[in-house]
């Protein structure tokens, strides 16, 4: 009887904690989803601290303003992606097969419900809120462009593919594999493409880029 009060007060006693990393993590996940079910100007941090089950002093102690609370939503979907185009890794499958590959990944990235949802909240809040706008144009347009940009130069100093601009090609690449399908979910006439869809999309596009830039 009195081993089961002992275990009993331990049980009562304070749990453990979790890191900050894990604490973090669950902020970011609780304030994609407010974001997105609500949009920006109504997401309040009280409420994101609420949805992930810790209190507003720890939530400010990890992140400082409803600003930087976007900004590290916007890095966690992209920190999603680049690992997925590291160089050498990517080095290590035949050309087509490594443009194919990264095109896959950015389409995952970008032909998905969540982002797609990020995207309609920063044009729907820009102007309010133009933070919004810089935040998603540097940490996803800007880092996605130029890390495939930087792996079309490594290309062209391998002597396998010839582009005056690098960054310019990444550009087109992107565009040609996203624009159409992302434009036509955001307006409501389609769903998101699945797997499949992307798979046959990156191949095709990979395709026509590199016909007009073999060395």
């Amino acid at each position: 009887m009195g081993q089961n009060r002992a275990v009993l007060r331990r049980a009562r006693g304070r749990p453990q904690l979790r890191s900050d990393k894990e604490t973090l993590h669950l902020v970011v996940d609780a304030a994609a989803c407010e974001f997105q079910a609500n949009g920006y100007a109504a997401t309040t941090m009280c409420v994101v601290a609420q949805r992930a089950g810790i209190s507003t002093k720890t939530m400010y102690r990890l992140i400082p303003n409803k600003a930087e609370l976007f900004k590290n939503v916007i890095s966690d979907r992209i920190g999603l992606f680049m690992p997925k185009i590291d160089p050498d890794a990517l080095d290590s499958y035949e050309l087509a097969e490594a443009i194919e590959r990264m095109l896959v990944a950015y389409g995952t990235l970008t032909l998905n419900e969540e982002t797609i949802a990020l995207m309609r909240l920063v044009l729907a809040e820009c102007d309010r809120f133009p933070e919004l706008a810089a935040t998603f144009y540097d940490d996803a347009i800007m880092r996605t462009s130029t890390a495939m940009a930087d792996w079309l130069g490594r290309q062209c100093a391998r002597g396998l593919i010839k582009l005056d601009d690098p960054i310019a090609a990444a550009t087109a690449l992107r565009g040609m594999m996203v624009m159409e399908p992302q434009r036509a979910v955001m307006l409501g006439q389609r769903k998101a493409p699945d797997i499949d869809e992307i798979r046959a999309r990156a191949r095709f596009c990979a395709a026509l880029f590199l016909s007009g830039c073999k060395a």
